[in-house]
């Protein structure tokens, strides 16, 4: 089994995370990791025996390193992610990939032209309810889908947006939907086909100093004529659970965290209530209102896809393509809000 060994780019809450990940899989090897502020990257690099290097560039020019996480601002994604194509890295990347589409294309075709791999992060596909629910939608279980949404009502405190980049246009690329929702926007993204129209209205309603929204509501119409809604906030004290409801004329599931409250269809089976004895209790609470109240596990989970697909090579699952999918309808919910317009998607 071969070795690869990682870099991380960005020494920030995030990239703990992906450190502990690389550490957790038999054949990956964490190498070091930079930051553009050197004591944060000192202090990582500390914590868990690796090499500080002093920027990315000097990281990429070494032949130690075969993969690099990004885990920089959102904004500033795109510059390691070139900078690593071109010196033959592959990449995985955190969400969102990037802040608009013509950055995130961008890097897609450098990894398409270097012949390197370009990958997302979106722990959410990695939860062990998402299988069920999957195996349950594809096969036609919900019959005619008629309505799929997501709920995101959690909670930051001003705190939270008093450093230089959470909350502005320029590095978050926008509030909380950009920055929270957009894992579950991907849900959405992974199980329903895509978004045809939307409508949306956006607010500053809890933390008017910031730049971006701490508030968001869109409904919209799938290209399957299913109807549903997106609503994301920061504003929602003490904040609670995250939820995701879908259903059609036989069935209905609804996830509340990371368990399956709902799970109900006109033709039962004999497994549904192995689901339900298994999903059906609440388990989860993370990032409700800490960003940092989450576990890895899921992280592992995404990166060892990341690494099958490279010695597979196979197309990854959650590649630059479909990484830019989430993006694309956050940004389409801005664009209806500031025009108070439908946009359309597809």
């Amino acid at each position: 089994m071969k070795s690869w060994n990682f870099g991380i780019i960005g020494a920030g809450l995030i990239a703990d995370f992906h450190a502990r990940s690389i550490g957790d899989l038999p054949n990956a090897k964490l190498v070091g990791c930079c930051d553009k502020i050197p004591d944060r990257a000192k202090k990582l690099a500390d914590k868990h025996g690796v090499r500080a290097f002093d920027d990315y560039e000097q990281m990429l020019a070494s032949d130690e390193i075969d993969v690099v996480t990004i885990a920089t601002p959102s904004g500033f994604h795109m510059e390691p992610t070139i900078a690593a194509a071109e010196a033959g890295k592959h990449v995985i990347c955190e969400k969102p990939v990037e802040i608009t589409l013509d950055r995130i294309d961008a890097m897609i075709a450098a990894h398409e032209k270097a012949g390197t791999r370009l990958g997302g992060i979106f722990p959410y596909r990695f939860n062990d309810m998402m299988t069920p629910m999957r195996e349950a939608i594809n096969s036609g279980r919900l019959g005619v889908i008629t309505y799929a949404s997501i709920f995101v009502p959690w909670w930051r405190t001003d705190e939270y947006y008093k450093d230089s980049w959470h909350g502005t246009w320029k590095l978050d690329g926008g509030g909380a939907l950009m920055n929270q929702s957009i894992h579950m926007v991907d849900m959405l993204c992974d199980v329903m086909p895509p978004i045809e129209t939307i409508q949306a209205f956006t607010g500053k309603l809890g933390h008017p100093q910031i730049e971006t929204e701490d508030t968001a509501v869109a409904v919209m119409r799938y290209t399957n004529g299913a109807l549903g809604m997106i609503y994301g906030t920061t504003a929602s004290f003490p904040g609670q659970f995250r939820r995701f409801e879908i259903t059609g004329t036989k069935g209905t599931i609804i996830n509340v965290e990371n368990s399956i409250t709902v799970w109900q269809f006109a033709d039962e089976k004999p497994e549904d209530a192995e689901v339900l004895k298994k999903f059906g209790q609440i388990e989860g609470g993370g990032g409700v209102a800490d960003p940092a109240a989450i576990t890895h596990e899921n992280h592992t989970r995404n990166f060892k896809a990341f690494l099958d697909a490279l010695e597979s090579g196979e197309d990854f699952w959650i590649d630059g393509k479909e990484a830019r999918k989430a993006v694309e309808v956050i940004l389409a919910i801005y664009e209806s809000a500031k025009t108070q317009k439908t946009v359309k998607l597809s």
